[in-house]
């Protein structure tokens, strides 16, 4: 039996794992497949992120929650395997469209450069970066919501869709974010925050040349505003569409991108830094 308490959408109930009501399916296919057997378990899942935001917040929570169970059934919880298991509930039990690196990028922590041959294997590469380039991508890395909820899945879709209508130009779409990829992470390991930035440029174009609708309307007034200010770069997160985040890496002084962000009605800057951790489980018992 699990009571299951989520104060974001305040909401708060009691099911047996076998039985699950499909209230939060994600949650409830986490803990029917890892809740330890014969326990009457007291889940309470919270974060400072608006659900929605294309952050990977659907993915780290489960990775945590996972790692929880894990831990609570006696297990040592490893990222690989972490990552590997809360995916396999998005993709396997719930029947969805996604990528690894949202369920990597929580389980793992830091700055990575991750391969993916084929999917959904992967190969994690953690990049060494100096504690100076960590200060300042601490102190120029601002995350703008957009104002909305919203849900990869369709737009995954969408891609898919168009991506098997390309045929043999399918490679070709894709090149331009395998380039920025590692182009993003040449420029973190030398401590080079402009390319770094423009890395993240590329990457927004290379997906509005995969489908139109990744960059929205609210994301290209934040790019706007950001250009305006100087700053180094700009990346739609996720899978972009009417929701979710743009995330700017600022000029020398962010602070006025910071306010003239914050005067838009619809946008909030969200109280988000880079981390080094990736999941960790602190027993407060």
């Amino acid at each position: 039996m699990v009571q299951l308490h989520l104060p974001p959408f305040d909401d708060h109930y009691g099911f047996r794992t076998d039985e699950p009501p499909g209230r939060h399916p994600m949650l409830e296919a986490a803990l029917r497949r890892w809740a330890p057997t014969g326990c009457l378990l007291e889940v309470t899942l919270s974060s400072p992120v608006p659900p929605g935001s294309s952050l990977g917040t659907s993915a780290s929570v489960v990775v945590a929650l996972i790692a929880a169970l894990q831990a609570v059934d006696g297990g040592c919880p490893d990222a690989s395997g972490l990552a590997q298991a809360a995916h396999e509930i998005e993709t396997v039990d719930l029947g969805r469209q996604s990528g690894v690196q949202d369920q990597i990028a929580a389980a793992f922590g830091g700055a990575n450069l991750v391969s993916i041959d084929a999917y959904p294997r992967f190969e994690v590469r953690p990049l060494e970066i100096s504690p100076a380039t960590w200060t300042e991508l601490s102190r120029r890395v601002i995350t703008v919501y957009l104002g909305a909820r919203h849900d990869s899945s369709v737009i995954h879709n969408s891609v898919i869709d168009r991506l098997g209508g390309a045929g043999a130009g399918t490679q070709k779409l894709m090149e331009p974010l395998r380039a920025a990829a590692q182009g993003a992470a040449t420029a973190l390991s030398v401590g080079d925050i402009e390319t770094y930035g423009q890395a993240m440029v590329a990457n927004t174009e290379a997906q509005v040349a995969l489908h139109p609708g990744l960059v929205s309307p609210a994301a290209r007034q934040v790019i706007e505003l950001a250009e305006k200010h100087g700053a180094l770069g700009w990346k739609v997160n996720g899978a972009g569409g009417h929701g979710g985040t743009v995330t700017v890496l600022g000029a020398e002084d962010p602070g006025q991108l910071q306010q003239a962000l914050a005067g838009v009605n619809a946008l909030t800057v969200l109280p988000l830094q880079p981390t080094k951790d990736g999941v960790r489980v602190v027993d407060r018992g």
